[in-house]
């Protein structure tokens, strides 16, 4: 019993250092039009891909709720509403997304770079499709000011595919190595 609770404290613990780098990865950014580069999906990925879909997804709401209640961790400020803007939708999809990793993470058998890859990958194409739906929500309902599915799909998808494909690459290759660091019994 004693063993299951260190074990408790501990992954609480590790959700709590990867809500701070997923605040830390907002402010690490290349700035360009519409969409800025952050690191926020790599820690996203790795929160799932190491912590598995319950402290996973824990170190992303903490982030969002965080970021909700209005400390400045997300990338344009923070507060409740926040969630009026196109881009909340993957703020939300990274809990989704991180829960996925993580569950495809923990049902496998073996684990290697294939697999935090094809995790990883699932883990953004979720922060995808939550973020463009949220995004075209807010404009059509919210702003008033509806786009079509090419618009959608030219300016939320086309611009940031690659580099959260790297991205994902990247977090695979960082799982590998520390998964078998990381005991999860």
């Amino acid at each position: 019993m004693e063993q299951s609770k260190q074990t408790h404290i501990r992954m609480l613990a590790l959700s709590a250092l990867f809500t701070a780098l997923i605040a830390v990865g907002a402010f690490i950014r290349i700035p360009v039009p519409m969409w800025p580069f952050t690191l926020q999906t790599l820690f996203t990925a790795l929160a799932g891909l190491l912590l598995g879909p319950r402290y996973g997804t824990l170190a992303c709401v903490a982030y969002m709720v965080l970021g909700l209640v209005g400390l400045p961790v997300f990338t344009g400020g923070g507060g409740p509403q926040y969630i009026f803007q196109p881009t909340f939708g993957c703020i939300a999809g990274f809990a989704a997304g991180a829960w996925l990793a993580g569950m495809i993470v923990c049902r496998a058998e073996r684990r290697g770079f294939r697999l935090f890859l094809l995790a990883a990958l699932a883990d953004m194409a979720v922060v995808y499709v939550v973020g463009m739906a949220w995004f075209w929500c807010v404009r059509t309902f919210y702003m008033d000011d509806p786009i079509g599915v090419w618009t959608l799909f030219v300016t939320c998808f086309v611009p940031t595919i690659g580099v959260d494909v790297l991205k994902a690459v990247l977090a695979a290759g960082m799982a590998a190595r520390l998964f078998p660091a990381l005991s999860h019994n």
